[in-house]
């Protein structure tokens, strides 16, 4: 049984899809027992989180923070995963950007944070390869493709 809670911050109500998407996602990669958060944050919290943790001086969309680098660690049976923070005003950018909806883009950026946190990267092309193409098949498996 995997435990996560969303926080919305009062910044974006239409989420109950996330619930879904994540589970998806974690059965994908087959992980029980797991805890982790979703927090919903502002251009400025991201921008400082970006600064302060990443050493970048600008918003971006999702940041994730990863508790354990090591699979193997387990408490008590249960995987503490860390945090993903969303920047709810960048996702909306983002999807007006790229002509998709909300939705699309603000389970897009859900699932690129628990795969960080489940370990993939894209700092190298293959890297990205396999996580986006990752990321797209457990979108598609929901429904939700990348127009609608």
């Amino acid at each position: 049984m995997n435990n996560y809670t969303i926080v919305d911050n009062d910044l974006y109500k239409d989420y109950d899809y996330l619930y879904e998407v994540l589970d998806a996602a974690l059965e994908h990669e087959k992980v029980t027992n797991a805890i982790f958060s979703v927090v919903f944050v502002n251009n400025e919290e991201i921008h400082e989180m970006n600064r302060e943790y990443r050493g970048v001086d600008r918003v971006t969309d999702v940041i994730s923070f990863a508790l354990e680098d090591n699979k193997d660690i387990v408490y008590d049976d249960i995987r503490m995963l860390g945090d993903i923070f969303i920047c709810i005003p960048q996702m909306k950018k983002q999807a007006e950007e790229y002509g998709h909806s909300e939705k699309r883009e603000l389970a897009f950026l859900a699932v690129h944070g628990i795969l960080h946190l489940l370990g993939y990267d894209h700092m190298t092309e293959e890297d990205e390869r396999v996580m986006f193409a990752l990321q797209e098949l457990i979108l598609d498996g929901k429904n939700i493709k990348r127009w609608n």
